[in-house]
Order: C-alpha cells, then structure tokens, then sequence
C-alpha cells in the first residue's frame, strides 16, 4: 500500500523551471489548464496564480499520496482546481469526464518526484532501505521485486539496457540472478555496484539500474507517447504543450513527438509521393531544450538534468 504522507512528512519541493512553464504556456487570466503530473502542486500553484482571475486547472497523478498533498497545499484555490488520482495516459478521456475541453495549455513534468524518493517505504531511492517495490499507484501490479527476482538473466538484461542505458546490463543482470532472492532497495545497490568495477564518480552506480527498474514498473515510455497525443487533442487552437524531462529516453520521445506533429508529411524519405495524408498538428516553441541556468541549479541540485520542451496547437479544424 502507498502511504499518504502529511506536507510536513516530505522534503522540501521545489519545482524546476517555473518562470519557463508560465512563460511557454503563456498563461493568462481565466482560462482552462492541464497540470499532468501535479505532484505537490508546485506548478500548478505558480499556474494558477498567473491565471487569475478566474482561471481553472485539473491536476493529474498516478500517486494518491500526491493527489493528497495537492489538495492540502492548493486549499486556497478550492474553487479554481479538480484534482483527479490517475494516469496521465488516460488525459482524454478525464478531460471528456469533467468537460474540460478545449484546454489553453497542458504540462507534463515528467519523472520520479522528491515526494516518492523521499518516502522511505515506496522504494524508489537506493540510499534507503526499503522494499523494492517502485510503483506510482497503489493498484498497479507489477512491482520490482518481481522484476528483479522472476525476470530471466536475458530479460532483465534487456530492462537495464533499453529504460537504462547501463552498459554494464548483462553482468548486473547475471550478479543480480546470483544472488537472489533480493528484498531490498540497499541489497539491490550493493549487488549493482559489485558488478561495475571500479564504480562511477559522478553517479551511484546502481542510479540506472534504478531508473531502468522504475520506468519498466511503471510503463512510463508507453505512458508518456500515448499522453502527447492525447494532449495535442484536448489543446484548443494556440494552446501550448510544455514538457519537462529528465533523462535522453523521455527526452527523445518529447522531441520526436513534436517533430513529427510539425510536418504536414511524416513518409519514409524512400517513399517519392506523400501517401500519409499527415497534416501539422503542432509549432515547436523550442529549437533547442531549455536548461536551468546555474543559479537554479545551485539552488535546486535536482533540476540539473532537467530539459523542456514546447509546442503551440496550429488551428483546429471544426466539422
């Protein structure tokens, strides 16, 4: 079970990029917005300030601890937010729910959360003992002791190299066979670093095999190309998608996304004559990711490796 943690039970939160998002997502007053990942509300605080008044947002998580801790955080917008428990894959279809369609902009801020790696019971951090478990929802079946513990030598080799890009995946996968079974997160860490001589200075050298495990628990790559195209429906005409990664995988999947939805034809380069019948859907915003600048990260260490995105809805043809 996911523990429901007070506001005073998590570490600190503070959200990446902020004054990037309200400026990409060119908020303003009384309009209609997406927060996807609402974690402790960060965000959507800053949205919701900039969109008054009367400006609305429906935040979305998959983890009921931080729809919890939105709802305490955000009071005081009671009247502007609906909060909903679910995964952002399932964007359309809660938007259809409440009516809340077209939007003026949606925000996906992709990734763990300080508030899962700072709950010592959820397994998501090597750096505390706790049982390997790593899911965003309570219901979801998959864990990842079943991952480390069932999966074949080949499989789990698979896992860490393609959600990991760990080059070191079969040795880990074959040390990680050995010695099962494993119970916790700091035995799993202390097998993963066995099997890398000589360790890794800038990162923890069981940091991949970590995310590898995590992304696979949680299907976070599918997850994350279903929601784009999800988004890029629910967005009015000159609506703005922003979306903020963590790692080259997520990364890749944004960037692609909004390259193909800015080109009317998306066939094959062999293929002479356009038979796709693709129309451009979306303008990218950003040429290049935006990086924190070295103020937020001094301040904001975990913001180091965040990359946004963006993208603005061209005209929506109504039948």
């Amino acid at each position: 079970m996911v523990a429901v943690l007070s506001p005073n039970a998590i570490p600190s939160h503070t959200p990446v990029l902020t004054e990037e998002v309200i400026s990409f997502l060119a908020v303003q007053p009384g309009r209609r917005y997406v927060d996807c990942t609402i974690g402790p509300g960060g965000h959507s605080r800053a949205i919701l300030d900039a969109s008054a008044p009367g400006g609305v947002l429906l935040g979305l998580d998959a983890d009921p601890a931080a729809i919890e801790l939105a709802s305490e955080a955000l009071s005081d917008f009671a009247g502007s937010i609906r909060l909903v428990n679910g995964n952002f894959r399932d964007l359309r279809d809660v938007c259809n729910r409440y009516e809340f369609e077209p939007v003026h902009g949606v925000l996906f801020d992709l990734g763990v959360s300080s508030l899962q790696l700072g709950s010592a019971d959820r397994g998501f951090s090597f750096q505390t003992e706790a049982p390997l478990d790593m899911r965003f929802g309570p219901d979801q079946a998959l864990t990842a002791a079943e991952i480390v513990n069932e999966y074949s030598d080949t499989d789990l080799s698979n896992v860490i190299w393609q959600y990991g890009e760990e080059r070191a995946s079969r040795r880990i996968a074959r040390r990680i066979v050995a010695a099962r079974p494993i119970s916790t997160t700091t035995e799993l860490a202390r097998i993963v670093a066995k099997a890398i001589p000589g360790g890794r200075k800038r990162i923890h050298p069981a940091t991949r095999t970590f995310q590898a495990l995590r992304i696979a628990v949680n299907d976070e790559l599918t997850a994350i190309a279903e929601a784009l195209d999800q988004a890029r429906d629910v967005l009015g005409s000159g609506g703005r998608m922003v979306v903020i990664s963590f790692h080259s995988l997520e990364d890749r999947i944004v960037k692609q996304f909004m390259q193909r939805e800015s080109r009317d034809c998306i066939c094959p380069p062999e293929i002479p004559v356009c038979s796709c019948d693709h129309k451009a859907t979306l303008k990218v915003l950003t040429k290049r990711p935006v990086k924190p600048g070295d103020a937020e990260v001094s301040t904001n260490p975990r913001s180091r490796s965040a990359r946004l995105r963006a993208a603005e809805r061209l005209p929506v043809e109504v039948d």
